[in-house]
């Protein structure tokens, strides 16, 4: 179902955000992931983000982020699978008191090359302002294109971040 795109300026309070989600997923499922992320605009200072939290899950294995769906659902977080993307487990939660979706998990298992991909672009975008600017840019002109649909947003700027991730993963020689 499509969901609105509503750009927000940043706000420091979504690092203190994405930090307590990450306690929690933590401690509702020890072991389960061998590192958790903050990535996507919300983890990059000062850019406008849709006011979701994205988090990247790393594990051994996707069998181990199985073995933790029912402690993460208890935390209140929905399966949905693959959801496109194959190789990937993810997760939605939505905020308790609004219903609205306030956060996505990304679950990869150690040796996706998703993981250096999410890691590249939010630390290449954190580094270089300029790349981050022109990011805000192509975010605005998408949302202005699909205003009511966060899929086609999201696919209005994919050629955007695919080529300035690759170029951060090539840097980086991963």
């Amino acid at each position: 179902m499509p969901r609105p795109v509503a750009l927000a300026p940043h706000d420091p309070q979504w690092a203190v955000w994405a930090a307590a989600l990450i306690a929690d997923l933590r401690a509702a499922a020890p072991g389960a992931f061998t590192a958790l992320h903050h990535i996507g605009s919300t983890a990059v200072p000062g850019l406008a983000a849709k006011p979701v939290i994205d988090l990247l899950g790393e594990a051994d294995s996707l069998a181990a982020i199985a073995a933790a769906r029912p402690a993460l659902e208890a935390l209140g977080w929905r399966w949905r699978g693959e959801n496109g993307a194959a190789g990937r487990r993810y997760l939605t939660w939505e905020d308790p008191k609004t219903g609205e979706r306030a956060a996505h998990l990304h679950g990869h298992a150690a040796g996706d090359p998703m993981i250096p991909w999410h890691l590249a672009f939010r630390d290449r975008l954190r580094a270089e302002p300029e790349t981050a600017e022109a990011y805000a840019r192509e975010k605005a002109r998408c949302a202005v294109l699909h205003p009511r649909d966060s899929g086609a947003y999201a696919a209005c700027k994919k050629a955007w971040t695919d080529g300035v991730a690759a170029e951060a993963v090539r840097r980086l020689g991963l």
